[in-house]
């Protein structure tokens, strides 16, 4: 015997329990009166749904038309969710006969609430989809979506219970989704979903049409809306665990269909599901929502999608949303990504080709957030000529945006970003300098004790009062008096060759460079070689690290 008739039976059997056990002393003329006004209790609902659900997934149109004797309007309409819900499984045209023949009764007799079919059943569609993908297997899929949905949670703002009271409603669908999903697996003969052809999925888009087109009008735009959302929802979960390029196969169609017939039902939604799932990385769903858009000319905001996709740093959405959609808009995403030291998403944007000066404001971004790594990621990609032009306002911008912090400053300056050590530093003199109200006065301040030409004489000063001191205590008989000389330049001059060293760059500060100057003019040197303002800081550093012993030199300066 098939498995089809042996639960058929079982079903037949619990049936005709019911109708023993409640409407044995009915007249015949009035037990449709009598299962139309009697409100049904919760369990008698429980247990004619699970009949009708048997009776459909099995086919048995006959069994199915009796339970109608003995619903109540709720559980009328109960039935019209189940046997649309069929739709996704059916396999012939016998099938599509038998289902679209009993929504019809249904619906004659009493079934009204299309608004929770439609969106009951695209939500089931989007799961039947989902767990034909080759990557998806239907006993992990719980999991799956449990995961996902708690990732999307932990990226929303909002209260914690309601969070929960959401996550645990989810799960309850996707739980139901996958038991139906189950089910007709089983009643099939089949190991899983994923086996459906062509003609099978334009026999379950005619199905779905019909539903539709006997809905008429009792459907409004909000359901349809509302319809594409449920369908969307659980693919924005399932699209990351997708093979690639699921949304170009088989399984994809029946999606792609229904969706489409959504829209054309009035949902108006489209744009706001394509926002949706570029945020959270639902890159196949990116891309049949796409193709939706394209197919109705339909406007989805493909830049915006980027700036979300980018902000949560979705790569392969960002790839699609560019080479599928056309996004051009990389400025916003890449400074923003550069602000919060994104630097795989940075890394993604240079690649592919970022403009000079979407580059240039970048590296601006970088430096006013402190995100040194970032900035120096940047720094080679933008063009020397494009710096030098810019130079004053990249410094300006980024000590107004600093928010307390010149760590980004003192970066640029001591990687000599402009290339040549005279350039950075006259720069820095102008800006610190300057009297224009646009300037931060915390810039101009940093920039006056530590980089102009005033911080170089400064360093001078500091150096030859330091060399001063260090004579007087020498010769008044101090404790330096009786040590070896190399000993007494390590004591001198040791703070300053680890202050340097720490400072890092190519560049030091020209406070920085004052006092190395002025300390190398004093110890002297081998060669004989001038040392001036103009003298490169590293080679600075050589001299007095020459002049310092070996055991007190722990980092070699190259």
């Amino acid at each position: 015997m098939r498995k089809e008739s042996r639960m058929a039976t079982s079903y037949c059997c619990n049936a005709k329990k019911i109708k023993s056990a409640e409407f044995i002393d009915c007249e015949p003329g009035s037990i449709e009166k009598s299962g139309l006004e009697n409100k049904l209790c919760r369990q008698e609902r429980i247990e004619i749904g699970r009949l009708f659900q048997g009776a459909v997934s099995s086919h048995d149109w006959e069994l199915a038309e009796s339970l109608i004797l003995y619903t109540d309007p709720q559980t009328l309409n109960d039935a019209l969710c189940i046997t649309v819900d069929s739709i996704w499984f059916l396999r012939t045209e016998v099938e599509l006969k038998g289902i679209t023949e009993f929504i019809k009764k249904l619906v004659a007799d009493g079934a009204c609430d299309f608004t929770r079919a439609v969106q009951r059943t695209s939500f089931l569609a989007a799961c039947v989809s989902a767990c034909q993908s080759r990557t998806v297997c239907l006993a992990d899929t719980i999991s799956i979506m449990a995961q996902r949905l708690h990732e999307r949670l932990q990226e929303c703002n909002g209260d914690e219970i309601l969070k929960v009271e959401a996550s645990a409603k989810v799960q309850k669908f996707t739980e139901w989704a996958l038991k139906c999903i189950s089910a007709h697996s089983r009643l099939q003969d089949v190991d899983n979903v994923g086996h459906i052809s062509a003609i099978e999925v334009q026999l379950q888009l005619s199905g779905f049409k019909m539903f539709l087109d006997l809905a008429g009008n009792r459907l409004t735009g909000k359901d349809f809306s509302e319809a594409f959302d449920a369908a969307c929802f659980p693919l924005t979960l399932f699209s990351s665990s997708f093979d690639p390029s699921w949304a170009l196969g088989i399984s994809a169609t029946v999606i792609q269909g229904l969706l489409g017939m959504l829209v054309d039902g009035g949902a108006d939604n489209v744009n706001q599901c394509f926002l949706e799932a570029s945020r959270f990385g639902s890159t196949e769903l990116v891309r049949i929502l796409l193709q939706i858009a394209q197919r109705n000319n339909l406007d989805v905001d493909v830049d915006l999608a980027l700036g979300f996709a980018s902000h949560y740093c979705k790569i392969g959405t960002m790839e699609c949303l560019v080479e599928e959609g056309n996004a051009i808009a990389f400025l916003g995403p890449l400074m923003r990504a550069a602000e919060r030291g994104c630097i795989q998403v940075v890394e993604w944007f240079v690649q592919r080709g970022s403009r000079d000066m979407e580059l240039c404001l970048a590296l601006t971004a970088a430096t006013s957030s402190c995100q040194v790594d970032i900035a120096a990621y940047i720094l080679p990609h933008v063009p020397r000529h494009v710096l030098s032009t810019l130079s004053i306002e990249i410094i300006k911008a980024a000590g107004e945006r600093s928010g307390g912090s010149l760590d980004g400053v003192a970066f640029l300056l001591q990687s000599d970003f402009l290339g040549d050590p005279a350039s950075t530093y006259a720069v820095a003199d102008i800006i610190a300098k300057s009297e224009d109200e646009g300037v931060a006065s915390e810039l101009r301040t940093f920039l006056h004790e530590h980089w102009s030409e005033a911080a170089y004489l400064e360093g001078v000063r500091l150096g030859q009062e330091h060399y001063m001191n260090l004579l007087r205590i020498i010769k008044w008989g101090g404790c330096l008096k009786d040590l070896p000389i190399p000993l007494i330049i390590a004591i001198a001059y040791l703070p300053l060759y680890r202050e340097c060293s720490k400072a890092g760059g190519c560049l030091f500060s020209q406070r920085l460079r004052g006092q190395l100057v002025e300390a190398t003019r004093r110890l002297g040197n081998t060669d004989d070689r001038v040392f001036d303002d103009l003298t490169n800081s590293r080679e600075l550093l050589l001299v007095l690290e020459h002049h310092l012993p070996d055991f007190l030199v722990s980092t070699p300066i190259d």
